[in-house]
């Protein structure tokens, strides 16, 4: 990501260094910015460069995400299962015994022990329900992951003209990057299964004579730390825009370019090879019993037997991805500012047209298409479309106070043998009836293809841990989710790409006023209403078993009623596959949603005031959403979005208020934030606003060096705490984190050229 702006005239050179820490420990960073340039005659250039290095925030550094005890939801600590051996006959927990897991207690920085779940071990007739199932956890081997990401990146940028002559100048734009990134999502784990690429996990083990299930995650012990099981990225980004641009006599001006972009990674996963694993802990398979059940002779000891890490690295690997994209465009434009004259003023009018290719290849690794890897076969995409557009837009002073502006637009797009294509347009008029007062209105509409990979993307397996959520609240209905034995599920996750995904269009109308009765003070208030018809929408697999299980009950969590032969529902429950009362598997894929519509107000106030002790500005906006509805299919029920019943995370109400005080070179802001109520994760409920503030000190020691201090979080406020919030890491991570206080200082210096 490039950071600075691109240039086309030589103002000096400028050199900028800025870092950053947290308080709460890790997240530094380093940024050096430098940009200069050359003209002489006819020529000019200007160049700049970036480098950043951001180190990386660990969860275990974070009191509120460090440990299983954080869950909000259980009275009891429940440990992850490091350590785990389930008979399946008897749907219990093997109890590998106090000693066992004595012997592992060092293992996840000394955090092992002898851990158990609620309702997973031998029914005990004295409570009249299953008591608890042991196993070798840990509670702080959550923490295993990466809040902020490694990343580390060089990025150029050029841009460079030349006059050929009075009415013709040449450009050329130009940029590079090179990145590195590397983050933990979760250690590596790993469990028995009958068949490769299978969701049943059962053998047979002729050691005891007994049906067995096995799973271990593998500690930082035993991989020699994280390292190895980092995610890795280096990607390297590419774009150049040639062109000509310049003026036909002394009302009209043209500009042709052509861009080229590229994208290019190498991504490096680590994984687990299936087979080498299941050889290693279970040795070789001796056949196969009269019910299809793979047979060993496992003793397990082996199971709790720590791996050397020569033993580690027989069985995980890198699995390398390398993914690309490119776009080729060609663009003219031609606009007049004075096309004809009305009496009130001239008609400005430009037109632009574009025709351009995209396409991109995610090459993956050959045997993650295949069942080679413990949890993982992957999906293939690669495509290509086509584009061409064509548009113009005039804007003309029907009076001295009245302005009129309009635009239409064509774009056609052609790809997986579709051809798509659209006009679109707007029209927006502004009256002035006093200097100090403006009002605005516009209509339009939109139009936009769905993106390369939710069409081309093929089938794929992923086995990743879920919720039954029906089984929670159908056969444990008095256990909080975190506490339910059905809570975290190993399962089979089918995605594919769609083809038939219809393009995406919307209609939008807004009208607002704007008061300024002094150069001092200004107020707008607008009006918005947008509606969308197809968007895509791309499941998740936790949203899925949310939907199934409220279809199948006939109600949400927070009591709301729910049709179980809505089209919905219907969809959700002929995704979600189910054996012996579980569910085995679940089929995700975008979507085209029928329809969502939202509507509201934005308020935005500014006002400066000069006083004997410096001069003091206010900047405040508000957003008020008035409603958010949308529907999925047609004929479904329409859902409000910003009810607490509707599985939707969103505020009705944004603010930022900002208030800086100036004085001869010094400058201070102290800005806050705030963020309207969201439903809580049982949604039953609403938790309450947030509140974030940031300050920035800035000092110009000289018109030409620079120096400031900006502090985010200034008062250190996590997440807003929700006690049903059941899934880690403990709180919603589209709206907040667990960074806490940070602060960045910054130093900028010019030679030569104009002020800062």
């Amino acid at each position: 990501m490039i950071n600075f702006k691109l240039k086309d005239t030589v103002d000096g050179t400028t050199l900028d260094y800025r870092y950053g820490l947290s308080e709460r420990g890790g997240g530094k960073s380093h940024r050096f910015v430098a940009s200069t340039g050359w003209s002489k005659d006819r020529f000019h250039i200007v160049v700049g460069g970036e480098y950043l290095l951001q180190k990386p925030i660990w969860a275990y550094d974070r009191k509120i995400q460090d440990s299983t005890a954080d869950d909000p939801t259980t009275t009891d600590v429940i440990a992850r299962r490091t350590f785990l051996r389930y008979d399946p006959d008897i749907q219990e927990y093997v109890d590998p015994g106090a000693a066992t897991c004595a012997g592992l207690s060092y293992l996840n920085g000394g955090s092992t022990y002898y851990a158990s779940r609620p309702g997973w071990g031998p029914f005990d007739e004295a409570l009249d329900d299953y008591g608890p199932g042991r196993f070798c956890g840990s509670d702080t081997s959550i923490g295993y992951g990466t809040i902020i990401s490694r990343r580390e990146g060089f990025n150029t940028y050029a841009s460079a003209g030349y006059e050929l002559t009075d009415a013709i100048d040449l450009f050329v734009d130009a940029q590079f990057g090179i990145s590195k990134v590397a983050l933990l999502s979760d250690v590596l784990s790993w469990e028995t299964l009958s068949a490769p690429g299978s969701s049943d996990t059962t053998f047979y083990n002729a050691f005891d004579e007994r049906y067995d299930d096995w799973y271990r995650q593998f500690t930082p012990e035993e991989s020699g730390g994280f390292s190895t099981a980092k995610t890795r990225n280096r990607q390297q980004t590419f774009s150049i825009t040639p062109g000509l641009k310049g003026s036909l006599g002394s009302k009209w001006t043209y500009e042709a370019s052509f861009n080229h972009s590229e994208y290019k990674s190498k991504v490096k996963f680590p994984q687990i090879i299936a087979g080498k694993a299941q050889a290693l802990f279970l040795g070789e398979q001796l056949g196969v019993d009269e019910d299809g059940y793979p047979i060993y002779n496992a003793d397990p000891t082996r199971l709790y037997t720590p791996l050397t890490r020569a033993e580690y690295d027989s069985i995980a690997v890198y699995s390398v991805y390398n993914p690309k994209s490119w776009t080729d465009n060609f663009s003219a434009t031609i606009a007049s500012t004075e096309l004809f004259r009305l009496p009130a003023g001239p008609i400005g009018f430009a037109a632009v047209g574009e025709i351009g290719k995209q396409g991109y290849d995610l090459k993956p690794d050959p045997l993650a298409l295949t069942d080679y890897y413990y949890g993982l076969r992957d999906s293939d995409g690669k495509g290509k479309r086509d584009h061409w557009a064509l548009g113009g837009e005039l804007r003309a002073p029907i009076a001295s106070f009245i302005e009129l502006s309009g635009a239409a637009r064509y774009d056609h797009f052609r790809f997986a043998g579709n051809g798509v294509g659209k006009f679109t347009y707007n029209g927006g008029i502004e009256v002035r009836p006093f200097s100090t007062l403006l009002l605005r209105a516009a209509y339009g509409t939109g139009f936009r293809a769905p993106d390369l990979h939710y069409v081309f993307t093929g089938p794929g397996n992923t086995h990743p841990s879920a919720t039954d959520y029906y089984r929670c609240r159908t056969e444990e209905p008095d256990e909080d989710i975190g506490g339910c034995s059905y809570s975290d599920e190993s399962i089979v996750v089918q995605r594919n790409g769609n083809r038939k995904l219809k393009p995406e269009t919307s209609k939008s109308i807004n009208a607002g006023i704007v008061w300024a009765p002094s150069p001092r003070f200004d107020i707008s208030v607008d009006y918005f209403r947008v509606a969308l018809s197809n968007q895509v929408r791309d499941l998740s697999t936790d949203a899925l078993l949310r939907d199934e299980a409220d279809c199948r009950i006939g109600m949400t969590s927070g009591g709301a009623a729910v049709d179980i032969n809505s089209a919905t529902c219907q969809d959700a429950i002929a995704r979600v596959n189910r054996f012996s009362g579980g569910v085995n598997e679940g089929a995700v894929n975008p979507i085209n949603i029928a329809k969502e519509k939202t509507s509201g107000i934005d308020v935005t106030v500014h006002g400066n005031l000069p006083t004997d002790i410096g001069t003091f500005a206010l900047s405040a906006s508000h957003t008020h959403v008035f409603d958010h509805t949308f529907r999925q299919y047609p004929g479904d029920p329409t859902i409000n979005k910003l009810a607490y019943t509707s599985g939707y995370y969103i505020p009705r109400d944004k603010s930022t208020v900002s208030v800086t005080w100036s004085l001869d070179a010094v400058k201070w802001t102290i800005e806050s934030r705030r963020l309207g109520k969201l439903p809580n994760y049982d949604e039953d409920a609403f938790t309450k606003a947030s509140y974030l503030f940031n300050t920035t000190l800035q000092y110009d020691f000289t018109d030409h060096l620079r120096a400031s201090v900006s502090v985010t979080n200034l008062f250190d406020k996590m997440p807003v705490k929700d006690p049903t919030y059941t899934s880690y890491p403990y709180y919603d991570i589209s709206w907040f984190d667990s960074v806490g206080r940070s602060a960045l200082f910054q130093v900028t210096y010019k030679l030569g050229g104009g002020a800062l």
